[in-house]
């Protein structure tokens, strides 16, 4: 068996535009894949095959393809020609010694021309089989279901279905800056807007040198996690510290939280525009703290001429726990450090600041040669799947 067959679900639902997102996923399976025994990647009638120089690179190909966003499912898959005795002949010898209590087969057919129906295969192929093994057949809960979808020039065959991580292609939802903390919520933020096929930039605000570089080592380990489903990253790095030194003392301590904030979107969105982002994205949750409350988001969602997207503002504190638990960020998240987000932080912000009210005190403030500042001496690192993390240099 060396072959794999790939299928997708949401991608066949997009009329014209469905082979721009099959090629996307192609060429996505072929970067994800580099540096393994593949042969080749190509789409053959709604489902791509992944064709492996040896059934030994599958255990290594099962990690990575796991990961790449537009799967549905995949399996590890053998090939075999229409002729049925030949096409059971091959199945019975890639089982090999496996018992089981009960089987069926199961047919699909991408050729409809194919002159057998569905379930005259399945009885053909399967009656080959149990008249070898002995197998008792169950349609309604078999124990093996072995899989059989006959194409033009030739039949695949599986055992089982890998799950795949669902959504669409990376590179076919256009790019997005995301506000990355090395908290638990922007992480999930980060990987649902690539689940939806867009390119995420991530950007993170630190305190060094005020503050130690744990929140930089968290959000390298973040980044280079997530960049197993999106292939490539660019984590921008900006020091934030400075900045809150003059808040604080230009700024009533109620705003303080708030103006931080709209400090960061105004920055976001002027490195976001500088890589062609789109949009911001936040792991803002409505009522969570006092900066995440419908006024103040809406307040500081205004510094932006970018559009903001919350992916998780509806969910609870459980459920995206949860998430971060699946995706695998929250051991990263649980590291303690020390967030520019807890300096400087007021003992009793304002929950309730009005856009006219922020306005008046970031008067005192010099905004634009802070956002100047902060986006010249920002610092970009790139990371790519395999895990290559570089230094770039300055935005």
């Amino acid at each position: 068996m060396n072959s794999i067959v790939v299928h997708y679900k949401e991608l066949a639902l997009k009329g014209r535009n469905r082979p721009w997102f099959i090629q996307t996923l192609v060429r996505n399976l072929k970067t994800a894949l580099r540096g393994l025994d593949v042969r080749a990647v190509r789409s053959v009638m709604g489902r791509i095959e992944i064709e492996l120089e040896a059934a030994a690179t599958w255990s290594d190909a099962h990690e990575r393809i796991r990961h790449v966003f537009g799967i549905a499912n995949f399996s590890l898959a053998g090939a075999a020609p229409h002729d049925f005795d030949a096409l059971a002949a091959a199945i019975l010898n890639d089982l090999g010694d496996r018992q089981t209590e009960s089987f069926r087969t199961s047919v699909r057919r991408a050729d409809k021309r194919f002159p057998f129906t569905s379930p005259q295969i399945e009885r053909e192929v399967g009656g080959r089989i149990k008249e070898v093994r002995g197998w008792r057949v169950d349609l309604d809960d078999p124990a093996l279901n072995i899989h059989i979808e006959m194409l033009p020039d030739k039949a695949f065959y599986f055992f089982s279905k890998e799950p795949g991580p669902g959504g669409l292609p990376t590179g076919t939802g256009g790019r997005v800056a995301c506000l990355l903390s090395g908290g638990i919520d922007s992480p999930v933020a980060a990987y649902r807007m690539m689940r939806r096929g867009c390119t995420v930039l991530l950007v993170h605000f630190h305190s060094y040198p005020i503050l130690s570089r744990a929140s930089q080592e968290k959000v390298r380990e973040i980044a280079a996690l997530l960049t197993r489903h999106q292939l490539r990253s660019r984590l921008v790095l900006v020091a934030f510290g400075e900045l809150q030194q003059q808040v604080v003392l230009a700024v009533p301590a109620a705003f303080r939280v708030v103006v931080y904030r709209r400090l960061m979107m105004r920055i976001a969105e002027r490195i976001g525009r500088r890589w062609h982002a789109k949009a911001l994205v936040t792991g803002e949750v409505v009522g969570q703290v006092a900066s995440q409350t419908l006024e103040n988001m809406t307040t500081i969602a205004a510094a932006s001429g970018l559009e903001v997207l919350r992916p998780l503002v509806g969910m609870d504190k459980d459920e995206i726990t949860n998430e971060a638990e699946r995706i695998g960020t929250l051991p990263i998240s649980n590291i303690p450090d020390q967030d520019c987000c807890q300096l400087f932080t007021p003992r009793h912000p304002s929950t309730q600041v009005s856009l006219a009210a922020v306005d008046q005190a970031e008067q005192a403030l010099p905004i634009d040669a802070m956002v100047e500042k902060a986006f010249r001496e920002a610092v970009v690192e790139e990371f790519q799947f395999p895990m290559l993390a570089e230094r770039l240099g300055r935005c």
